[in-house]
């Protein structure tokens, strides 16, 4: 018998000074088995910085035809594909072919840079792409908040997030890379 996917609740509370966004998010995530929680949490630090009422999670891990979270449009056009890890180039060229804007989020730091460096000249060509970086240890702290249910809050401004849960919080800066 297969293992289920672990389901865990979040209400998001975000202000996007940057983006002028303020909203509160109801969230219910599905951890895929193979999943832990640095990238479930990486998934939510995503979804804080690229808010809006029409992103959302997909299946990711357990589907090859579908970002980790997308925004649609009302005539199921890919407005924003986002993507976490390292994906390799056949999938980045797919992602961007399919949708107006990917992102990618990296955040191992011994891994990341070296995938980087590998792929950054192959894909100069797209101009729809962005790609930010984790630094340090951020996935590894964001871990340390998770729980089965949350109450989350992100602070985002001049490009740093505020990401906190009661008296825990951190601030991560992503690098843009591209």
């Amino acid at each position: 018998m297969a293992i289920k996917a672990t389901i865990f609740k979040a209400q998001l509370n975000i202000a996007d000074m940057d983006r002028h966004y303020y909203g509160d998010h109801t969230l219910t995530i599905a951890r895929h088995p193979s999943e832990n929680d640095e990238r479930m949490m990486v998934r939510l630090l995503a979804f804080a910085l690229n808010a809006s009422d029409t992103l959302a999670f997909t299946r990711g891990i357990s589907s090859e035809d579908e970002p980790d979270l997308w925004q649609k449009n009302l005539n199921d056009e890919i407005e924003l594909w986002i993507e976490l890890g390292q994906p390799d180039e056949r999938r980045i060229r797919k992602a961007c072919t399919r949708a107006a804007q990917v992102i990618i989020y990296t955040y191992q730091p011994r891994s990341a840079p070296v995938w980087w460096q590998q792929l950054q000249g192959k894909l100069e060509r797209f101009d729809n792409l962005r790609v930010f970086h984790l630094a340090d240890d951020c996935a590894a702290q964001l871990a340390l908040l998770a729980a089965r249910t949350m109450q989350l809050q992100c602070t985002i401004q001049d490009g740093a997030a505020w990401f906190s849960s009661g008296e825990q919080g951190l601030t991560i800066t992503p690098q843009r890379w591209r």
